[in-house]
């Protein structure tokens, strides 16, 4: 038996989510990146407490969605995998290339990159990449990707904030995890990284999100 893989390129088509309008008014405009299990429509719904006129949220769609357990009737999707990470990771750098072109962001406004969960490898991985500057970026319950470092971000503002979010009854982040994270985010950012832990689980604090702006 001869079994070969093989590699094609093509043409697909991904849907991504808005809240609120992009105005003059506007003073924040959010790059958010939901984590596993997500879909990008209900993640948004923990940024509607923001202030409308001031803030408008843009929310990409993970490629790859499934059926949640157990009953398999709600769906949810998944930015990335150990299964051949490093072209999927470019299949993903070129849709957020697409929505931000689509967005057309103008320069005037704060941008706010934030990844939740999964999202944080992504949105890491994608400003890195992409040499993105932004006012901040907000790592929430997540973890940083390896591969990452400092000089991967020695391109920054120095007025870019960042800033490590996490709960402290975080089931999938134990305190050597927590640890193991902040180290590393330290390591990257240095004296612009701030902790900002909070009493919870794996969950998104819209309340600690709100505080930030």
């Amino acid at each position: 038996m001869n079994s070969l893989e093989k590699e094609i390129s093509y043409t697909t088509t991904n849907t991504y989510g808005t809240l609120n309008t992009l105005t003059e008014q506007t003073k924040n405009i959010w790059f958010v990146c939901h984590g596993m299990g997500y879909l990008s429509r209900y993640f948004l719904r923990y940024f509607d407490s923001l202030n409308a006129e001031e803030n408008y949220i843009i929310a990409p769609q993970a490629q790859s969605k499934y059926y949640l357990a157990p009953k398999m009737r709600h769906v949810g999707a998944s930015w990335l995998t150990k299964e051949n990470t490093k072209k999927e990771t470019e299949n993903v750098m070129r849709y957020f290339d697409a929505v931000l072109k689509s967005e057309n962001i103008p320069t005037d406004k704060n941008l706010i990159i934030l990844g939740y969960s999964q999202g944080v490898s992504v949105a890491m991985r994608y400003m890195a990449k992409r040499q993105i500057q932004c006012s901040q970026l907000i790592l929430h319950s997540g973890g940083i990707p390896k591969e990452l470092t400092s000089n991967d971000f020695s391109y920054l503002n120095q007025k870019t904030q960042v800033k490590l979010v996490y709960g402290t009854q975080d089931e999938y982040l134990n305190s050597d995890r927590i640890s193991a994270e902040t180290t590393k985010a330290k390591n990257l950012f240095g004296s612009r990284l701030s902790l900002h832990p909070f009493d919870g689980k794996h969950e998104v604090n819209s309340n600690l999100i709100k505080s930030f702006i």
